[in-house]
């Protein structure tokens, strides 16, 4: 597969290194509603209501650094009930793009030292700085977002198996033969 393969990212924002000056620029980006759409359906979101962005690029070393920070207001799907779950995510985040790196030294960069900046491959002439923040925003949206009141998996067996008579283990923890048990005689 190669890029021209894959689809237009929905809240491109293409920033070309060479038009960049060399003190570096800022840009003030924001989701259109039918980007927010076509990125809630990406991510499977109920809605994305607000997803911004200020971001900065700059030379370093022979790198182009990128240091965003995004605010987004989304809608998931609660994993226990499929209630809405509203939230706002804000976070800050930093990249380093590299010319000539391929994908795998990269990951192989990553590897290496997990605590230090991601470094991106800079492939072509420009960096999507919307692509850049939608691919954040997908990393920190809570990955098993609960309404609140939700039963969690523990509460459901442990109120199974008590329910069918089980005495339970020390510290008020079912034992799991005994939740498996449970959970069978309801079916």
């Amino acid at each position: 597969m190669t890029a021209s393969d894959l689809p237009a990212p929905e809240f491109s924002r293409p920033i070309f290194v060479a038009k960049l000056p060399g003190a570096g620029a800022s840009y003030k980006i924001a989701a259109t509603e039918a980007e927010r759409a076509a990125l809630a359906r990406r991510f499977g979101l109920v809605s994305l209501d607000r997803l911004e962005a200020d971001v900065r690029l700059h030379r370093a070393a022979g790198d182009i650094c990128l240091a965003a920070e995004l605010s987004a207001e989304l809608v998931q799907s609660c994993v226990a009930t499929l209630e809405p779950v509203p939230s706002t995510v804000t976070q800050r985040f930093t990249l380093r793009y590299r010319p000539g790196l391929d994908e795998d030294e990269a990951d192989l960069l990553a590897l290496e030292d997990p605590e230090e900046e991601i470094v991106e491959p800079l492939m072509g002439e420009a960096i999507d700085i919307g692509e850049a923040v939608a691919q954040e925003l997908s990393v920190v949206m809570d990955p098993y977002p609960r309404a609140p009141g939700a039963p969690t998996a523990d509460s459901g067996a442990v109120a199974a198996a008590e329910g069918g008579g089980g005495s339970g283990a020390k510290g008020g923890r079912a034992n799991p033969f005994e939740v498996l048990a449970a959970l069978k005689r309801q079916s």
